[in-house]
């Protein structure tokens, strides 16, 4: 009998000693939050709809209230933690993502609820000129400013708290990830729309009429410059450049499915605009996205690169269909053959800066534009996810401002996002101002000089960050 106590007693002893690394290990996972990890890249994405009620005035409604939806509006997150740091990407089907009305009030809620840094935060609009008007635009020309009573302050509020909610869900939904980046190209859809006459004057060309676009070239010139150029009937004009660049980040998991894509390209988009001026809708980006998750899964994310003087060659709803599935195929050639790794150091840096605002006699005219009247305080975010870098600038960035900055960043995967995390209007380079036309003078505050401040800030958070 005392032999039988003493063997249960060591068969007890056993299973306990045995237990106890499980019950340790169980221990450990539990103590592990959502959002965090032992160890590893661990990532989320989730998407919110955030489409405004019929009757709200739209961006390019003239005043008049939107009447249809052709597509709903999102609020996509990616959400991405290495186990020290973590990121957030947020994507909006918006014209704008004004500091004061929707980044920091989004970011102040996610700071509180989740605990990420407001540094950490990227939020950018898809630019759509077919969203509700919600801002104040209070960085803009005080002409271009929106009284706060004619804004719908019960859809704001709720707008930033769905925002926010995203940015939770994709928190909440977080697993063991790889990442990588890929770049294509897609110029034959687009074209600067600020060709110089032979005195360099900008004569605008918002569209083209279709037997000129039949005539369309692609060609670099000797700076390497990609150019979309057209013959026009008895006008002499000389195109500039465009950025082809189709870029995308694959975010996969351990089987190689997609979680979450990014795509980045910069067209402006006004497919809808100002054709159905009533009319709700996501534009071109809408059906790129749609492609991408169709095919592959995940919530795609749509970051508008550099569009302030790109627009398409060809606009309509038609035509938003044809733009979007180009871009949306470009994407899906490109992810196909990702490298990836989960063995990636996140970091992010974010910076305030001054631009200066011209004081101008006309605003037809940008004669006093290196005048300095005041400044606009704004800011510039990085975020590096391993060998990737996501740059993030406020305003409509020219294209030949932007360029400037990934020919000198030596930075081989870098996505340039504009609308980010602000709106002050078009950012342009020196020579603009000289040349005249629509974005120097009436569509932007700032001074001539703040393009080339751009680069130089861009450039030193780029390489603060390496």
């Amino acid at each position: 009998m005392r032999k039988n106590i003493t063997a249960k007693y060591i068969l007890l002893v056993c299973v306990v000693l045995l237990s106890m690394p499980i019950f340790c290990l169980a221990g450990e996972v539990a103590s592990v939050l959502p959002g965090e990890t032992a160890g590893g890249l661990r990532a989320g994405s989730a998407k919110v709809n955030i489409t405004p009620p019929l009757g709200i005035t739209l961006i390019g409604s003239y005043g008049k209230p939107s009447d249809s939806i052709l597509d709903d509006l999102y609020a996509k997150a990616l959400v991405l933690s290495d186990g020290s740091t973590t990121l957030a990407i947020v994507s909006l089907d918006l014209l704008y993502s004004p500091l004061e009305d929707i980044t920091q009030p989004v970011r102040e809620i996610i700071t509180e609820k989740i605990g990420i840094p407001a540094q950490n935060i990227l939020v950018c609009a898809t630019h759509t000129h077919s969203g509700p008007e919600v801002f104040r635009r209070s960085k803009l020309l005080p002409e271009k400013q929106t009284n706060v009573d004619d804004i719908d302050q019960f859809y704001l509020g709720s707008l930033i708290r769905k925002i926010a909610g995203s940015v939770s869900i994709a928190y909440n939904n977080m697993q063991d990830v790889k990442i990588g980046a890929a770049k294509g190209d897609l110029p034959e859809i687009i074209f600067n729309r600020r060709p110089k006459k032979p005195d360099g004057s900008v004569e605008m060309a918002y569209t083209l009429p279709v037997e000129v676009t039949a005539t369309k070239k692609i060609v670099t010139d000797g700076e390497g410059n990609v150019k979309v150029t057209f013959t026009m009937p008895d006008k002499e004009l000389e195109f500039g450049p465009v950025d082809p660049d189709v870029s995308v980040l694959r975010v996969e998991d351990l089987e190689g499915g997609i979680v979450a894509s990014l795509v980045n390209f910069g067209c402006h988009p006004v497919s809808i605009y100002p054709h159905l001026s009533t009319a709700i809708s996501a534009d071109y980006p809408a059906y790129t996205t749609k492609v991408v998750e169709e095919a592959e899964g995940g919530v795609c994310l749509y970051a508008l690169g550099l569009a302030g003087n790109v627009v398409p060659i060809q606009r309509g709803v038609e035509a938003r269909k044809q733009i979007g599935k180009a871009i949306g195929g470009e994407a899906l050639r490109k992810l196909q053959f990702v490298s990836t790794s989960g063995d990636v150091t996140l970091k992010a840096l974010k910076k305030d800066v001054r631009f200066p605002t011209k004081k101008t006699s006309s605003p037809e005219k940008a004669e006093d534009a290196d005048t300095t009247k005041d400044y606009i305080l704004t800011e510039i975010q990085v975020l590096r996810l391993g060998d990737i870098y996501i740059l993030g600038l406020p305003g409509e960035v020219l294209v030949e401002v932007g360029m400037e900055i990934k020919r000198r960043a030596g930075v081989e995967k870098l996505f340039v996002i504009s609308i980010c995390n602000d709106s002050i209007g078009y950012v342009c380079h020196k020579r603009a101002y000289e040349e005249g036309g629509y974005e120097p003078t009436s569509a932007t505050r700032l001074a001539k000089g703040a393009g080339e401040i751009m680069v130089s800030e861009a450039l030193n958070l780029i390489n603060g960050i390496r």
